[in-house]
């Protein structure tokens, strides 16, 4: 194992307790309390930036690549590639998908959402985020009808 498999393994389990926290105690003061801040998504933000910086030249071609619009995919394809772009993506991956995560949660907390309606849309947050935001649009709705004046 090198360095790019440690950041993977510790990107993705860096997230890890915060979304238990979400998924199994939603509700609960000190899921709360960890999710007040900005740890949650720090760790993977930072182990993005320690790849980022270990190995520039990735990005570096990217950069220069992509100045052609056709070979923008070519360029993104070749620094996905390489275990420190993939490794790179998947922390970015990472930090984007808990910081949902944790928007759709809020605003369950904030509506009052059945815990089931909690625990589907934090559990898809995380794992498949394009079916846990169709759902938590879907499933999460306003109990006010003057709230949802103002929303619509």
């Amino acid at each position: 194992m090198d360095a790019y498999d440690y950041s993977f393994f510790l990107s993705t389990m860096w997230v890890g307790p915060f979304w238990m926290a979400m998924l199994i105690a939603p509700e609960h003061d000190l899921t709360k309390k960890i999710m007040q801040g900005p740890w949650f998504f720090l760790g993977p933000i930072l182990i993005w930036w320690a790849v980022t910086i270990a190995s520039p030249q990735g990005l570096i071609d990217f950069a220069k690549d992509s100045t052609n619009p056709a070979g923008i995919l070519d360029s993104l394809a070749a620094l996905m590639g390489t275990k420190a772009g993939a490794s790179a993506a998947w922390a970015h991956m990472v930090a984007g998908d808990i910081f949902v995560t944790h928007w759709m949660w809020k605003r369950c907390m904030e509506h009052n959402s059945e815990r089931w309606v909690t625990a589907v849309t934090v559990f898809f947050g995380v794992m498949l985020m394009p079916v846990g935001i169709a759902l938590h649009a879907a499933l999460v709705r306003s109990n006010n009808s003057e709230e949802a004046s103002v929303v619509a």
